[in-house]
Order: structure tokens, then sequence, then C-alpha cells
């Protein structure tokens, strides 16, 4: 069996990692840039930090804000319209995985006109030219959109999120800062850090998962458990290790898929617009105890990297009672919700359940779930 790993370029870790943002851009012969965030990093002045660096250096940029929390076909055409209108040659994405996301829509479908429509994009698209070069600036300890070759677009006319996986979208620089998270509020840090630790332990027991990402996985599951409550508390080496341990998590899963997890998070965002994190957190805990039974051994290391020390002197059962447990005990002290009631519907579940079937990260679970076993998920959390 042959198996891939695509990675940055180059990526800078640790705080001031941003400065390097102009030595890159003079490094390349960049000319202008197409700033994609958010308007609400515009408006708490997070962007401006990058744009600081920008002005001091005398580089030209252009800033594009109209980016929702689950960004829309219709973000992404207005997006590709801006950046053509702006004569830009590069763009740096600063934001979450929202932000980052459209980034890579607008990135691909501006070198590849064929795809404007952004539906033909989902899945695996036939792309033939790499994406417009992007710099990629996380906010969030959480997507790690800046390393993967995924993003995830909502169709708000059908009310669901595709995702889209494709190697030439990966941005070609990722300036990992925790100073650029700094301001992240307790309940932002905790919905984006469960996703982190969902990506790691989804794609530790996915069925593409090899040697070399579940060394990945492993090591950002390790990091999350110690870090993430330290990090709600703005703790500047919580906040560092979390930046770090997401960006792992996400060097392994864009190389070999995640669940139904993501395949059921992806729903509930598309119909709800609940956060990606949040639906993430909820759900982890619940499918985990229902895969159980088809990762062998996986549960021990897992319970192990989340600090159980006895996971490998107690019987298998146990130990993924174990790991499934000290999940749903990390969820619950970081403030996420236990269950899905004030957001789910009894009457969108047979819809939701569709979607998560039809989502292109159910292939990678390791147990086949039928449209039923989603279905009865879904009403175990309400």
């Amino acid at each position: 069996m042959v198996n891939r790993i695509i990675l940055n370029e180059t990526s800078y870790h640790g705080k001031g990692a941003i400065k390097e943002i102009a030595n890159e851009v003079k490094q390349r012969g960049f000319k202008k840039a197409f700033i994609c965030s958010d308007p609400d990093l515009i408006k708490f002045k997070v962007t401006d930090k990058v744009l600081n660096v920008l002005k001091e250096n005398n580089l030209e940029y252009e800033v594009y804000s109209k980016i929702k929390a689950n960004p829309t076909i219709l973000n992404v055409k207005e997006g590709v319209l801006a950046y053509d209108n702006s004569k830009a040659d590069y763009i740096i994405a600063i934001g979450g995985g929202s932000s980052i996301d459209t980034a890579k829509a607008i990135g691909i479908i501006a070198a590849n006109k064929e795809f404007s429509d952004v539906r033909s994009l989902e899945g695996v698209a036939p792309t033939k030219n790499k994406s417009v070069p992007i710099i990629a600036v996380p906010t969030t300890a959480g997507t790690a959109a800046e390393v993967t070759i995924n993003y995830v677009i909502t169709d708000e006319e059908k009310k669901r999120k595709f995702v889209c996986v494709d190697t030439n979208d990966i941005p070609i620089i990722a300036i990992v800062d925790s100073d650029m998270m700094s301001s992240m509020p307790k309940g932002l840090t905790a919905s984006t850090g469960m996703d982190a630790l969902t990506h790691a332990i989804e794609g530790y027991i996915t069925k593409g998962a090899w040697t070399m990402t579940d060394m990945f996985h492993l090591k950002a599951i390790e990091l999350i458990a110690k870090s993430l409550r330290s990090a709600c508390n703005n703790e500047d080496e919580g906040r560092e290790t979390m930046a770090l341990a997401q960006y792992i998590a996400g060097m392994g899963f864009s190389n070999v898929g995640l669940g139904i997890v993501h395949s059921m998070a992806h729903a509930l965002g598309a119909v709800y617009d609940t956060p990606h994190g949040i639906a993430n957190a909820i759900l982890l805990p619940t499918v985990m105890r229902y895969n159980a039974d088809a990762t062998g051994e996986k549960y021990r290391d897992i319970a192990y990297a989340m600090g159980i020390k006895e996971a490998y002197t107690v019987s298998l059962e146990k130990a993924r009672e174990l790991a499934c447990d000290a999940v749903a005990k990390l969820a619950k002290e970081v403030g996420i919700p236990e269950n899905l009631k004030g957001i789910l519907k009894d009457e969108d579940i047979d819809f939701l359940a569709e979607s998560a079937v039809n989502d292109a990260c159910k292939p990678g679970n390791p147990k086949d779930a039928s449209k039923e076993d989603i279905i009865n998920l879904y009403k175990s959390l309400l």
C-alpha cells in the first residue's frame, strides 16, 4: 500500500512569527496582498497585528471581510470577484477555519475559473492549477486549516455543508503565532480546542490511518489533554502548546481523513449554523463509544495519551471506557454542553442523518455507520 503525506511548503511557529510574513513576501516577490479576515477580527483589531507588519514594510494590501462563521457559496463568489478586482497576486488568510476555508476556495477558483459555480469543487475536484499563493495565519487553535488540503463550504439553498479535498489548495506558508490567539474568549478556546482533539482522535482511528499519521495524532492528543484547560484560562504556555497541538493534528488528519463526528457536525452546522467546534465536542464522546468495538487496541493508546496511566493494565473493554470517559470529562471541564438540547430538533433528524451519510468524512469512519445508526446517535443526544 502506498501512503501519501502533503504538508505546507513552509511554516513558522512561536510568538512573534507574524513578522516573518514580510520576509517571505519580499523573498517571493509578491506585490499586493488580498486579506481575508472576518468582521469580528477586524473590529477587535486582531487583523491589525498582521496589517501593521505589512504597513511597516510598505507592502500593499486590500481587505475582504464578507466572511460568515460557516462560509457560504455566496461568500466565495463575492470573494472571487473582489480578488479579481483587487489586482492582488497573493492572499493572506487571517482567522479561524472560516477565513482560511474562504481563502482556499477563492484561491482555487481564481486559478481555475471553470469551478466558479463553487458546488463543483465538492469532493476531490480535478483542478489543474495550484491556488493563488496563500499565507495562512490562524487565530484559533483548532481547525488546522493552515496545514490541510480540505475546506468546507455551506450551501444555504440546500441546507448542507460540502467538503472539498484538493492538494492544490494548501497554503504555501503557515504562520502559527500564539499571540494571534491570545484574544480568544474561553468558550471559543474550548470549542476550537475540542475540534482539534476530534481531529486527532478521528484521524487516529480512521480507516486510512498509518504509522506516520498515528505519530502525529497521538502527540496531538497528549498535548491537548495537558494544555487545553490552561489555554482556556488564557495562560501563555497553554496557548502556545495548543497552537502547536492543533497544527500537529492537522498534519495527520489532512492526509488520512476523519469520521462521522465530522459528518454529523457538518450537518448541524448547515441546518442550525452551529459552531463547528461545539458540534464536534458534543458529538465526540458519544460517537467514540459507538466506534469503540471497531478500533482494536487504539483506545488504550488514546486513554494513555489522555493521561490515564493504567490504560495498558486493564481489560480492553475497560480501556475503551476510560478513553471515552476522559474525553467527556475534558469537554465538561472546559464548558462544553453534554447534549444537543436546544440545538437539535426531532423533526430534522432524518434530513440531518441523510446529510451525514452523504458527507465526505463518513467513509473514513472505522465502523460502517448506516443512516439508522446516525439517527440513533443524534436521538441519544436529545
